[in-house]
């Protein structure tokens, strides 16, 4: 999943170069490669379902407040843009962040999931400010699907007996304000984005098959970046 993401960003750094497309500061596309830093919240929402075993065992450790908490992340992000006119645009990104789950209240410094692979694919509608200078700030809303891959369980839930944790693909939906500062008239500029998601998956833990603990999270990251952006 590294690779594949280092491709994508070589890609766009491949296309920033390449000197057929002419760059323009009110060009129809933009690229923009950016580091982005993933944070989200991760705490549960609702535990939907425990086995009677599973909660005696907690009963028995003392743990009575179950709650989560996921790590930060940052990323290399690529986005890609196309301007219907020159106030209104749509923006898809392609990444993929890896997060960890810890416990929290009575189950803090606990691991209870690990190695979550996150692909968010978003899709944002934008409305840019014409301020009659190369700053440019803009706001945007749309919809988010995140994709979780090869979600394991953590040290903690495997001493309470989990062998396999599944967290769920969840919809949700993305808030966006950011600014795009040109550099001159060649097309390149900087840009500084940030998006409010919210989005609650599900997480699953089996034992020999069973599922024993079923909890909705919050995850509700914010996700800040800032790079470089090429407009043609």
């Amino acid at each position: 999943m590294r690779k594949i993401t280092l491709f994508a960003v070589l890609a766009a750094a491949t296309a920033i170069s390449t000197p057929a497309l002419a760059g323009s500061p009110e060009g129809k596309f933009q690229v923009k490669v950016l580091a982005t830093g993933v944070l989200p919240d991760g705490g549960i929402d609702k535990v939907k379902s425990i086995s009677t075993g599973l909660g005696e065992q907690l009963a028995d450790m003392g743990i009575a407040d179950v709650d989560a908490k996921a790590n930060d992340n940052v990323v290399p992000t690529l986005a890609i843009e196309y301007f219907f006119t020159k106030n209104v645009s749509v923006e898809t990104i392609c990444c993929f962040t890896q997060h960890h789950v810890n416990g929290a209240a009575d189950l803090a410094g606990t691991r209870l999931v690990d190695h979550v692979l996150i692909l968010p694919a978003t899709v944002t509608a934008k409305y840019h400010l014409d301020t009659g200078s190369p700053i440019k700030p803009y706001v945007g809303a749309g919809p988010a699907l995140f994709f979780v891959f090869d979600e394991k369980p953590g040290a903690t839930a495997q001493a309470l007996g989990v062998d396999k944790v599944k967290m769920s693909n969840s919809f949700g939906v993305a808030l966006q304000g950011g600014v795009d500062i040109a550099l001159g008239e060649s097309g390149y500029g900087i840009s500084l984005d940030a998006k409010k998601y919210f989005i609650k998956p599900t997480a699953s833990f089996y034992a020999d098959g069973a599922k024993v603990l079923e909890t909705k999270h919050n995850l509700d990251p914010w996700v800040v970046s800032a790079g470089l952006s090429y407009r043609f």
